[in-house]
C-alpha cells in the first residue's frame, strides 16, 4: 500500500489537547467540592489532586497556583448559575409578575440544589474580609445583584413585593432559599428537613413567594414601615 492510500493517523497534539481539557475539568470539579467544604485555607492542592485522581504537579501546570485554581472554580460555579437564571427568564413569559417571580424562585432553588457550592463558597469566604471575597463580589455578585435590585423595586411599585429596602429584601429572599440548602446537613439532623426532596423544595418556594410576594403586598405589611430608597 502506498503512502498516499494510508489512512491518516490522529494527530498526537489533538489527543493531548483533549486529555488536557479532561484534566482541567476534573481539577475544577474537585476544587469546587473541596473549597466549598473546607474553605480556601483548609484546602490543599494535594487534596484537590487526590480528589481529581491526577498527579499533583498538573495543578501548577494548568492553573499556576491555588489562588488561580480557586478563581477558576468560582468562575465556573457562578457563570453556570448566571446562565441558568438567564435561561429561566427567557423561558418564563407569563404576563403575571407574581407568577414570573415564583418561577424565578423555583429556578434559583433548583440551581442551588444542583450546585451547593454556589452558597457554600460564599459562606466560607464571607466569614472574614479577604481579596477573594472582593474579587467574587466585583466579578460576579454585583452584576447579578444590581439587576435583581431593579427587578425587586419594580415589583414593589406594582404592589407585588412587600415594601422595604429592595436591596435588603432581595438578600433576605436569597438567603431564605440558598442559605437553607447550604445548611442541608444541619437541617436534616436538627429538624428532620430533607432539602434534597422535591416536595421540600416546592414548599420552600411556596413559602418564599407567600411571605415576600403576597397577593396584595401593600396591604400585607403595615403602612408604618417606610419604603426605603436606593
Amino acid at each position: 500500500m502506498s503512502n498516499e492510500t494510508k489512512s491518516p493517523r490522529p494527530k498526537p497534539a489533538r489527543k493531548q489537547q483533549q486529555r488536557s481539557v479532561v484534566t482541567q475539568e476534573k481539577l475544577l470539579a474537585a476544587a469546587i467540592e473541596a473549597f466549598s467544604e473546607n474553605g480556601f485555607k483548609g484546602t490543599s492542592t494535594r487534596d484537590i489532586a487526590e480528589r481529581a485522581g491526577v498527579h499533583h504537579p498538573l495543578i501548577t501546570y494548568h492553573f499556576k497556583n491555588k489562588d488561580q485554581l480557586w478563581r477558576a472554580a468560582a468562575d465556573k460555579v457562578f457563570r453556570d448559575f448566571r446562565r441558568s437564571m438567564l435561561a429561566s427568564l427567557e423561558e418564563n413569559d407569563d404576563p403575571c409578575p407574581r407568577k414570573r417571580m415564583a418561577a424565578m424562585v423555583r429556578a434559583y432553588l433548583q440551581q442551588a440544589r444542583i450546585q451547593p457550592a454556589l452558597h457554600k463558597v460564599m459562606v466560607q469566604e464571607a466569614s472574614y474580609p479577604n481579596a477573594r471575597l472582593d474579587w467574587l463580589i466585583e466579578t460576579h455578585l454585583k452584576p447579578i445583584f444590581e439587576t435583581a435590585f431593579v427587578m425587586i423595586e419594580r415589583l414593589q411599585q406594582d404592589g407585588v413585593a412587600v415594601p422595604g429596602n429592595p436591596r435588603l429584601l432581595f438578600n433576605m429572599i436569597r438567603l431564605s432559599s440558598g442559605g437553607l440548602l447550604a445548611l442541608g446537613n444541619e437541617l436534616k439532623a436538627s429538624s428532620g428537613i430533607d432539602i434534597d426532596s422535591d416536595e421540600t423544595l416546592d414548599e420552600i418556594a411556596d413559602m418564599i413567594v407567600a411571605v415576600f410576594f403576597p397577593n396584595n403586598a401593600t396591604a400585607a405589611i403595615s403602612e408604618s414601615i417606610p419604603q426605603a430608597r436606593l
